[in-house]
């Protein structure tokens, strides 16, 4: 069975149970015009609509027309996108281990660019860099303003516990790029096993249910993975179990 046909099989799967197959499209590190932040959005064009977490502190204004136009809403991403952890820990802009008061001045730096320069266009969810912040802030981000936070992997126990009402944990389960070895795309099999998995584990329940997060880094995209999203959408799309939500949804 190829990958292709086992992802046909789980939405059939999730149509005979009347249920809709649930996903949301989250790209990362965008700041600047580029031709791969074009191309990004011409997939966007045609569908679904793109979660664009931007990097506050480096927009170029020259971009804002661009994603104007574009099928995308605006979320933030950081404030500079530059690591604050201690050395020997994992790359993170908000640790823990940095001061809280500093962490929420930049929280509302950064809410502040992207709300002046995008509006409406502007959704106030939180993408930390690395998708990686403190369990200190998170508890506080409703009272900044955030509607939602995003990071990578199904969203964890610790939301529970937290049990912010007002705070949406909307998470990503699939990155196809390959960091530690050349930022290079794994291949189609590897990122619709990561679909399909998210998919069946929601299905049986042994995950915290949020819809399927597809995150893509179009700074470091190639043509396979350009191919590999096209593909993608057009099958997602024209099944009848699978719905892509727009980021307001998946937020809401």
């Amino acid at each position: 069975m190829t990958p292709w046909q086992a992802l046909t099989d789980e939405l059939d799967r999730w149509g005979d149970l009347g249920r809709p197959a649930t996903f949301w499209w989250r790209d990362d590190d965008a700041a600047e015009p580029s031709p791969a932040l074009e191309t990004l959005l011409g997939l966007a064009a045609d569908g679904p609509k793109l979660a664009l977490a931007m990097v506050p502190a480096r927009l170029d204004p020259a971009v804002i027309p661009l994603v104007a136009r574009a099928h995308c809403t605006v979320v933030q991403h950081g404030l500079t996108h530059l690591n604050h952890a201690p050395e020997g820990d994992k790359a993170s802009e908000f640790p823990a281990a940095r001061l809280l008061t500093d962490r929420l001045f930049d929280l509302g730096e950064g809410r502040g660019v992207l709300a002046e320069a995008f509006g409406d266009q502007f959704l106030p969810a939180f993408v930390p860099p690395w998708n990686r912040i403190g369990d200190d802030l998170i508890a506080l981000l409703p009272g900044q303003g955030y509607c939602g936070l995003s990071t990578f992997n199904p969203t964890p126990e610790k939301a529970r516990r937290l049990a912010i009402a007002e705070l949406r944990w909307v998470n990503c389960h699939c990155d196809p790029i390959h960091w530690k070895q050349g930022r290079v795309f794994r291949g189609e099999a590897f990122a619709l096993e990561e679909i399909t998995r998210h998919l069946t584990a929601r299905r049986l329940g042994t995950v915290t249910e949020e819809p399927t997060g597809l995150l893509t880094h179009h700074l470091v995209h190639d043509d396979a993975m350009t191919a590999f999203l096209a593909k993608l959408f057009a099958v997602t799309l024209t099944h009848p179990a699978a719905r892509w939500l727009t980021p307001e949804e998946a937020f809401a």
